[in-house]
């Protein structure tokens, strides 16, 4: 009989807990460094709010937290690597909305199942995107964006370094009934190294990313994805605002383990994670990002991963994305 997901990750939990040595109920994790594994690049959001949960955790054990920047391809290789390490909570994977709920709607094959894979530990933020352009582009508006883009359809270009990029340019297209052409890249700060020099046209990019951008005069910014305006550019207006009626599109971070990891670490992990959450260094991170703390028990995770990822498909699929 074939269980639920989140079924599937109870028992898997269950069974871990029963067959965990004493020395994990023990308390004793995490007796040497850990590794935080993030799937984009070091600048991104997601590894800004690793380091800042690394801090966090060290402070609380006394144990080195290593954070290792694998990114490309949609953030599977470094889903791949965690997946395959050994199931003891020293290899952790700090990441998004990418890897575990659109990537198996985006890509045909994957080195990964973003369930059967892993453990859910804990949801970490959430947060928005904003889009901007490069400040001497003659687009001063969503509008702008929107009517140039009809006018020359396949001329303007947008840039992505992760599906939440991705998938809010495709909304974009979708909901402005526009033609943009897409330029993927391995994260979102090369996007915005490429908006700066000219080479593409505009991005809808992680706050992180964008807003310090925007606040040093490089790029300009013409509106922000969720159904709420950022509290960092409370003058940008919402996409949906600026004319794109219905627009909403935000990201969310989370940690996984291995599968079968035990009980005991897992719950200790999620005890470290959620206690780095509410740090100073995390505030930190989420009031200059623009997002907001966000966690959850295992199981929270697994069932809200589960619905993200039947309503990432229903986007995708309206957007008239192939998987490759």
């Amino acid at each position: 009989m074939k269980y639920p997901a989140t079924r599937r990750h109870t028992m898997a939990l269950l069974l871990a807990a029963s067959l965990a040595p004493a020395a994990w109920a023990q308390g004793k994790y995490p007796e040497k460094p850990i590794t935080f594994v993030v799937p984009f690049a070091a600048g991104s959001a997601t590894d800004q709010l690793a380091r800042a949960l690394g801090n966090s955790v060290t402070e609380q054990t006394k144990q080195t937290v290593v954070v290792e920047n694998k990114a490309g391809a949609s953030g599977m290789p470094a889903a791949q690597q965690v997946a395959r390490s050994a199931a003891d909570g020293y290899t952790v994977l700090i990441t998004t909305n990418t890897t575990h709920a659109a990537n198996e709607h985006l890509y045909k094959k994957m080195p990964y199942d973003p369930v059967k894979d892993f453990m859910p530990v804990t949801g970490l933020g959430k947060g928005g995107q904003v889009m901007v352009v490069n400040v001497n582009s003659p687009y001063k508006s969503v509008g702008d964006v929107v009517a140039a883009a009809k006018q020359s359809p396949g001329k303007l270009t947008f840039g992505s370094g992760s599906s939440s990029s991705r998938m809010a340019g495709e909304m974009l297209k979708q909901l402005a009934g526009v033609d943009i052409l897409h330029v993927p890249y391995k994260s979102n700060p090369l996007g915005i190294t490429d908006l700066l020099g000219g080479q593409i046209d505009l991005m809808i990019t992680d706050t992180s990313t964008g807003v310090p951008q925007v606040k040093a005069g490089k790029l300009r910014a013409l509106g922000y994805s969720t159904q709420k305006r950022s509290v960092q550019l409370p003058d940008v207006p919402t996409i949906d605002e600026a004319g794109v009626k219905g627009y909403d599109m935000g990201y969310w971070f989370a940690a996984y383990v291995p599968a079968g990891t035990p009980a005991p670490v897992v719950a200790r992990l999620n005890e470290l994670l959620q206690t780095a959450v509410k740090g100073p260094a995390a505030k930190t991170f989420f009031d200059t990002a623009g997002s907001e703390p966000w966690t959850t028990t295992p199981d929270e995770l697994a069932r809200f991963q589960a619905a993200e990822t039947q309503k990432w498909g229903k986007v995708i699929k309206a957007a008239g994305i192939e998987a490759e």
